[in-house]
């Protein structure tokens, strides 16, 4: 961080395009570039879908693509897995150098900078005639407008994750311990339930990729501040000294009751301790339900909203919303749009929503029985739809907030939990570089 802006910005740019020189001849997975086009086409024949997060949900997209040819025999998708941490540079490369999908899996922190350089379709008018108008739910719609940074929607909403507090109840239950509703309970919890002699820990804190939405989740739902942004809407509170002492205190539970290898684990790693038995509590997203409903059943872990202030306040940074964005250089938007529709669609979407444990965008999804036995998921759309939780809008809509939230900030964040630096200072770095790109997206919005 620190950096001047636009040296940033053209040296990514630059390693962008020189990545796209050998990107061309990477096979046959997409249709073309940013900037084209393309055209409506036959409405059949073959078309190109990324999945954002292959591996993860590559079985449920396989099956509902798998209904979806059942329904057009006409029409053939070709699947296209992409792990997550790998998906913004694979859109980068392609939008340089060719080979862009028909439709693409985009999350919330990707829609404004694949828009920015114009390579999705803006699908309000598609939305409002088709099958789907006022079936999608309000606040996840609003969600992707906003993380787009315009006044219109690139990408069709399929479900919505937020921050979930896990822990093992069967543990909590040895130790007499209640459920750690509040953010005092959380920290006495994993204090007692550390026992470093057996390998037992409290609690596991991401070191690795992805902290940095955790670790600000942990900051404003301990400080109680409710806007990302000043009033002023130009200065972050990121660094608001209300969430540097929140953040302190978080990272002081790193080795006192955490793994040390937390500096580096992932979500992959946490969740595997978590389930097997040596960490007690784990925040996490809805994203991971299943994965401990498959390895302990229900009866020994539970998964809640994020900790509540001692006054009942709860804050939450905003819940990534996952989408559907037609490419504008596919050269059959029929066909691909059809397959976006049919996604999104009740039956689809409900059994999507139910197979990852995620809260549905499809309104009637969301009613569907299966909710009400999938008791997190069910919990997490209560707090984040119910009114009663205040959330803080994440800036998804700055084209390069991939970037400062992830390799930007997750090296300076590791050195805060090793004590090489405070949090103040890294809050403070993090918060130049926010207020810098805040200040050139106004400037090119006019």
């Amino acid at each position: 961080m620190n950096k001047p802006r636009r040296s940033r910005l053209a040296a990514a740019m630059s390693l962008v395009s020189a990545l796209a020189l050998t990107a061309t001849a990477c096979g046959d997975d997409g249709s073309g570039m940013a900037g084209a086009k393309g055209a409506e086409g036959p409405g059949t024949g073959k078309i190109v879908f990324w999945d954002e997060n292959g591996g993860v949900r590559t079985a449920i997209w396989k099956e509902i693509i798998a209904d979806f040819e059942k329904a057009n025999p006409d029409i053939d998708v070709q699947y296209v897995g992409i792990a997550s941490t790998e998906a913004q540079s694979k859109y980068d490369t392609a939008i340089q150098g060719g080979g862009l999908p028909d439709v693409g899996g985009v999350g919330a922190a990707m829609v404004a900078g694949i828009t920015a350089q114009d390579a999705l379709e803006p699908l309000d008018d598609r939305i409002e005639g088709s099958s789907l108008k006022g079936k999608l739910n309000d606040a996840m719609m609003e969600n992707v407008r906003s993380a787009a940074g315009r006044d219109e929607v690139y990408t069709v909403p399929i479900s919505a994750t937020n921050g979930v507090l896990y822990y093992r109840t069967d543990l909590f239950e040895k130790a007499g311990l209640g459920e750690p509703n509040t953010w005092d309970e959380f920290y006495a919890a994993a204090s007692k339930l550390t026992d470093r002699k057996k390998n037992q820990f409290g609690y596991t804190i991401r070191g690795g990729p992805g902290s940095i939405a955790q670790a600000l989740d942990a900051m404003y739902g301990q400080s109680g501040i409710d806007s990302f942004w000043d009033a002023s809407g130009t200065r972050t509170t990121v660094n608001d000294p209300k969430n540097v002492a929140a953040l302190e205190k978080y990272v002081g539970l790193y080795k006192k009751v955490t793994p040390e290898a937390d500096l580096n684990n992932d979500f992959t790693k946490m969740v595997a301790q978590f389930d097997s038995g040596s960490i007690a509590m784990l925040n996490h997203n809805l994203g991971s339900y299943q994965d401990h409903v498959s390895s302990l059943g229900v009866s020994k872990f539970r998964g809640i909203p994020q900790p509540e202030l001692a006054d009942g306040t709860r804050v939450m940074v905003s819940n990534p919303v996952s989408g559907l964005g037609l490419l504008k250089s596919s050269e059959n938007k029929a066909a691909a749009w059809k397959f976006i529709e049919f996604a999104a669609s009740h039956a689809s979407n409900s059994k999507f929503s139910e197979s990852a444990g995620l809260i549905p965008a499809n309104k009637e999804a969301a009613q569907d029985p299966w909710l009400d036995k999938a008791e997190t998921t069910k919990l997490g759309a209560e707090a984040l739809f119910s009114g009663d939780t205040k959330i803080v809008q994440l800036p998804y809509y700055l084209p390069d907030w991939n970037t400062l939230s992830k390799a930007d900030s997750e090296s300076g964040f590791q050195k805060v939990l090793l004590g090489k630096t405070s949090a103040e200072d890294f809050l403070d770095a993090f918060a130049e570089d926010l207020d810098a790109a805040q200040a050139e997206w106004k400037e090119q919005q006019g």
